[in-house]
């Protein structure tokens, strides 16, 4: 479950406002029942100005009210109505420098690997640019002699996710493009 935020500020006010059991509270809190009781007597959290959960729409008032006349019940956290941001970011991934000298050791492994991956795919998943690809494709590139294919996935620059949906991506395209052939003892036409 998660907590809310400053579950001891949280405590205060609901033991300040609120007909709630000390194990109800504390259960919201993530905090054990004899540290509320504490808060309650006045022993513990002295100078803490208690935080309203329903103004930070961390709990509804219905909620409460629901859990004051069932002592049995436990407080459940209000889902928020504002939609959560996607945790992955629009633009060129970024490669830390420690990592950027085993890029061309991903992409040899992509190329030897997965050869229907486009270059445009392989840039994305390492996080390079199309020069260095084809350089690396074309064994032309200044580090040549000593580039050792590496798995992406274990050096940090790709998910095994991403991996698998590009190499899908890939072979879907590769299979819609390529021709039908007629069976054997037909013609083209007969195919068709």
């Amino acid at each position: 479950m998660a907590q809310p935020l400053m579950p001891k500020a949280t405590a205060v006010w609901l033991i300040d406002n609120t007909a709630l059991t000390f194990e109800q509270i504390a259960d919201f809190c993530a905090m054990h029942a004899l540290e509320v009781q504490a808060i309650a007597d006045g022993e513990v959290a002295v100078g803490i100005v208690g935080l309203d959960p329903i103004s930070n729409g961390q709990l509804t008032s219905d909620e409460i009210e629901r859990c004051a006349n069932d002592p049995a019940a436990r407080l459940e956290m209000a889902t928020p109505d504002i939609p959560i941001p996607s945790g992955k970011p629009k633009g060129p991934r970024y490669t830390p420098v420690s990592k950027r000298q085993e890029r061309p050791d991903a992409i040899a492994w992509l190329l030897r690997e997965y050869p229907e991956l486009t270059i445009g795919q392989i840039c994305k998943l390492v996080g390079t640019t199309k020069t260095t690809v084809t350089a690396v494709r074309e064994r032309t590139h200044w580090k040549a002699a000593s580039i050792k294919p590496r798995d992406p996935i274990e050096l940090g620059m790709c998910s095994y996710d991403e991996l698998v949906a590009a190499v899908e991506r890939a072979r879907r395209v590769q299979k819609k493009d390529r021709p039908v052939e007629p069976a054997q003892g037909e013609t083209p036409e007969q195919g068709k």
